[in-house]
């Protein structure tokens, strides 16, 4: 039986989340470290990733 994982909770790597908020990585990390993007979930040491609703609020937000 496959596990199915709520979309909600789903994460994205960094790639994903700059196709649905178009900047370059500087600016992405410039802006995580400064509080205008949303902060990582870190997986691991040299894994990291962002919460799919954290993304989508910060889309909403922008095209408001």
């Amino acid at each position: 039986m496959q596990k199915q994982s709520h979309p909600d909770q789903a994460l994205l790597r960094l790639p994903e989340v700059l196709k649905l908020i178009p900047v370059s990585k500087s600016t992405w990390w410039n802006g995580v470290r400064t509080g205008k993007f949303p902060q990582p979930v870190k997986l691991g040491e040299r894994t990291t990733c962002w919460r799919r609703s954290d993304i989508l609020t910060l889309v909403e937000k922008g095209a408001a």
